[in-house]
């Protein structure tokens, strides 16, 4: 009698999974897309969900965690796209390990650009957006429903309601400068990884990017051979 409490629960329980994957429109065992291993260790799930959105905080280290985000799923075949981001730099995506034959930009998607980032996600499983204006929440859940459909990953230099995870950096810094002269090499900074699947939020130092344009965990030799610089102040390095 026991025993058959038992599979009447797990066949209940399957019976619900299955019910949830329709409503979602995919596999909650669906695979999260990779990460650095510096960053996997601080997101939820250990990488990307798909079907989810994340936040970024704005700031020029953000743009590089965004990158440092995107180069993974890249190099592992999965296509990118960035819209409304005009000042971002191929070059500088390809320093931080994307592969641009993977990567489709739209500067300038105009006031339209909520349709054209949903659009983007129909057909592309990462897209990076920075909205020009505030997202209402029905609006949100529409996008979210639409991301479960279809398994996309929403990168969002901002503020977006309802995300799966929220990035920051802080505290960040250039080494590489000796006394007044040299190159700026490598940026140390604390990557803050908040989500309601965490209890606390996560935090790492890090290398944004360490010199191989990839993300580190922090070495601490670099503290000891090269002063660190914070960004909050005027730099100029003299070759």
């Amino acid at each position: 009698m026991g025993a058959q409490r038992v599979e009447d629960r797990l066949a209940e329980v399957h019976r619900l999974r299955a019910k949830v994957e329709q409503v979602q429109g995919r596999s909650l065992d669906a695979p999260a897309l990779p990460a650095y291993p510096a960053l996997s260790r601080l997101l939820p799930g250990g990488g990307l969900r798909p079907g989810s959105v994340y936040t970024l905080a704005p700031g020029a280290a953000s743009v590089s965690l965004l990158l440092s985000l995107l180069a993974p799923p890249s190099q592992a075949g999965s296509w990118c796209g960035v819209v409304g981001m005009p000042d971002l730099g191929a070059e500088a995506a390809e320093r931080l390990g994307v592969d641009l034959s993977k990567l489709v930009i739209v500067p300038g998607p105009g006031s339209r650009w909520l349709a054209v980032t949903s659009t983007v996600t129909e057909v592309l499983p990462v897209v990076a957006v920075r909205p020009p204006g505030r997202v209402s929440d029905a609006e949100a859940s529409r996008f979210a429903a639409r991301l479960r459909d279809r398994g996309s990953v929403l990168l969002v230099q901002g503020s977006w309601p309802q995300a799966e995870a929220t990035l920051s950096v802080s505290d960040a810094g250039w080494s590489g400068l000796g006394q007044g002269h040299g190159y700026l090499g490598v940026r140390e900074a604390t990557i803050t990884v908040a989500s309601r699947r965490l209890s606390t939020p996560r935090r790492g130092r890090m290398l944004l990017p360490a010199l191989g344009g990839i993300v580190e965990d922090r070495a601490p030799v670099w503290e000891e051979r090269f002063p660190r610089v914070s960004e909050a102040l005027p730099v100029r390095a003299v070759g």
